[in-house]
């Protein structure tokens, strides 16, 4: 199984959302790969926010030796499935699927919480350290419940 994190930039929630689930992923010793990427290329090759970095440290989670990369057509074959971060990602995403089968690895990743809600990871990048811990717990929840599906499903 292998799993892509995507928001905009690569470098506050997906790499985010990696960590923890990478985390989570050894914690359990299931068979999965995780990875992420951007919707764009403005940071790509770069550390994530240090920000998210200190965020993370903090809580046990380390993010600081992930680079950003740029979200790119292969990676609808290359991984099982995508979780995308806002509506925007969602949206940048599907763009560019070929067909159904690549749509339908496609979600967002607050849906793991409250399937019907669409409900976004804010982007904490222009606000105060507040909306980094926001993030965290948000994402925490919902690799949680993507930790619980992949247990279920025996990987």
């Amino acid at each position: 199984m292998k799993i892509l994190m995507v928001c905009l930039g690569n470098i506050c929630r997906s790499p985010l959302a990696d960590g923890l689930l990478r985390k989570k992923v050894a914690d359990h010793k299931l068979n999965v790969e995780v990875d992420s990427a951007g919707t764009s290329s403005y940071h790509a090759g770069n550390a994530p926010d240090k920000r998210m970095i200190l965020t993370a440290n903090h809580r046990g989670i380390s993010i600081e030796n992930l680079k950003a990369r740029a979200f790119k057509k292969s990676d609808f074959t290359d991984f099982d499935h995508i979780y995308v971060m806002d509506k925007s990602n969602l949206e940048d995403v599907l763009e560019l699927a070929e067909n159904e089968s690549q749509a339908s690895k496609v979600s967002l990743i607050l849906n793991e919480i409250n399937p019907t809600s669409d409900a976004e990871v804010p982007d904490p990048y222009f606000g105060g350290q507040d909306g980094f811990a926001q993030v965290y717990d948000l994402l925490n929840e919902a690799t949680d419940q993507i930790i619980e599906k992949l247990k279920n499903k025996g990987i």
